[in-house]
């Protein structure tokens, strides 16, 4: 099976950097970047030291719903280009493991389908779990503190 990585869209970071409401309704913070393991969700890339990055409150689902986790994500601050959707790794994936947890089309968890997963085997638990007829999607979210990173979907 093909997967593919999937950034967060162009048009929803755009908004946010030009000043757009976060997930609750606040204009996103904005930092400087110490260089150290800032990730944007949408390049991907670790954001370099001295950039302007924001801090925002993000929920990637469509709808309000008991299972539609809010969180926080950084993004840069001035454009970027949106990664690429490929089944190779991220980049940015740079901690020892990750969290990999499937979703159904209703966009609930699908329990059981989550775990905390060595970097290196995202790609082979992705697959895996995609290949079941339940799990539509799937999340891969920090592991210490359950920040979305990207979501993988079926190529």
């Amino acid at each position: 099976m093909t997967i593919q990585f999937k950034a967060l869209p162009t048009q929803e970071v755009r908004a946010l950097q030009f000043g757009g409401p976060d997930a609750y309704g606040h204009t996103p913070e904005r930092k400087i970047s110490d260089g150290g393991g800032i990730p944007c969700r949408h390049c991907l890339k670790n954001i370099a030291a001295g950039d302007v990055y924001l801090v925002l409150a993000y929920r990637p689902f469509p709808d309000l719903q008991p299972y539609a986790e809010t969180g926080p994500i950084f993004l840069h601050a001035e454009e970027c280009e949106r990664a690429a959707e490929t089944e190779q790794l991220p980049e940015v994936f740079e901690s020892p493991d990750y969290i990999v947890r499937g979703y159904d089309g209703d966009n609930r968890i699908v329990y059981g389908s989550g775990g905390v997963i060595v970097t290196s085997a995202i790609t082979a638990r992705a697959e895996t779990l995609l290949e079941r007829d339940d799990i539509a999607y799937v999340h891969v979210r920090s592991a210490r503190n359950n920040c979305y990173q990207c979501r993988i979907e079926r190529a």
